[in-house]
C-alpha cells in the first residue's frame, strides 16, 4: 500500500501536465498561438486545450486580446518576483565560491553593491600557503580594484570625482579621462582586472553577477599574490562560469 501511495504521488497529474505544456511552448514560441496550434503541438484536441487555456487565463498565466491567439500572461511575473525575492545570494554563491578556489587555486570573493561602493560579503581563501586575503565588510576602491571597475561598468552610477582618484600604487588609475576609457573597456569585454592598483602585490580579475532585469546584481572575483597570479587573465574561463550559474540562478541571463 505505502509504496501504491508513493507512486501514486510521482505519477504527474494529465490536466496539470499538459497546461505546463502550453506554458512551454507559449513560452518558446516567437509569436502569439492560437488554439487550434497549440492543441496540435501538445498533442490534444482544441476543445481540451481550449478549456486548459481558459484556466489558465482566468488566473493571469497566459493572455490574449479578444479572441485573439494567446500569449503568456503578466501573472508569471509576479510569481517569478516572488521566487527572486526569497533568493539568498549568499546562499546560493557559497558553493560556487568554493568550487572556484578549488579550480583556480586562489582566493574568491563575492560582493554586493550598494549605493556607493561595493562591499565584500563573503570569500573563501586559497589553500595556498602564501595567500591573498580578503576583509569581509571591506567597501571596493572604484578606480583600483576589479571589484571596483565592474562595479562603475555595470551598476549604473557616476565616475568618481577626479580629487577622489587617490594614487594608492604606482599603477593606480588617477585620471577620470583614463579611468572612463577603462570602465568602457569592463562593459564591453564583460570582466575587469586590476595589477597592484590598490596593493601593489595583489592581482585580480572580477565579472558581474545580473538579475531578471538585467541590473548589478553580484560581483564575483578572484584574487591571488602577484608573483603567482601574474596574468588574471588565466582565470577567465571558470570565473565567467560561475557567474553564469549564479546569474541564472537569480534569473537573469548571462
Amino acid at each position: 500500500m505505502a509504496q501504491q501511495a508513493g507512486e501514486s504521488r510521482r505519477r504527474p497529474v494529465a490536466s496539470v501536465a499538459r497546461a505546463l505544456e502550453l506554458l512551454e511552448q507559449l513560452r518558446d514560441s516567437d509569436q502569439d498561438l492560437g488554439v487550434n496550434e497549440l492543441a496540435r503541438r501538445i498533442g490534444v484536441n482544441a476543445s481540451t486545450a481550449s478549456r486548459l487555456l481558459a484556466t489558465l487565463e482566468s488566473a493571469g498565466l497566459v493572455a490574449r486580446d479578444g479572441q485573439g491567439p494567446f500569449r503568456l500572461g503578466l501573472g508569471l511575473v509576479t510569481l517569478a518576483d516572488r521566487v527572486l525575492s526569497r533568493i539568498d545570494v549568499q546562499a546560493q554563491a557559497r558553493p560556487i565560491l568554493v568550487e572556484l578556489v578549488q579550480r583556480t587555486g586562489e582566493t574568491a570573493t563575492l560582493s554586493l553593491p550598494s549605493e556607493r561602493a561595493a562591499i565584500t560579503v563573503d570569500s573563501v581563501p586559497s589553500r595556498s600557503s602564501v595567500v591573498s586575503m580578503a576583509r569581509l565588510g571591506r567597501p571596493s576602491i572604484a578606480h583600483a580594484t576589479a571589484v571596483g571597475k565592474v562595479m562603475l561598468a555595470f551598476g549604473g552610477g557616476p565616475l568618481p570625482r577626479e580629487r577622489d582618484l587617490v594614487p594608492l600604487t604606482d599603477r593606480t588609475i588617477t585620471g577620470r579621462e583614463a579611468l572612463a576609457a577603462e570602465v568602457a573597456a569592463v562593459h564591453e569585454r564583460g570582466y575587469a582586472t586590476v595589477f597592484g592598483e590598490r596593493e601593489v602585490d595583489v592581482n585580480a580579475i572580477a565579472a558581474p553577477v545580473l538579475d531578471r532585469a538585467g541590473g548589478l546584481a553580484a560581483i564575483l572575483g578572484i584574487q591571488g599574490p602577484a608573483n603567482r597570479l601574474e596574468d588574471p587573465t588565466r582565470l577567465l574561463a571558470p570565473l565567467l562560469e560561475a557567474t553564469a550559474i549564479l546569474t541564472r540562478a537569480m534569473g537573469g541571463r548571462p
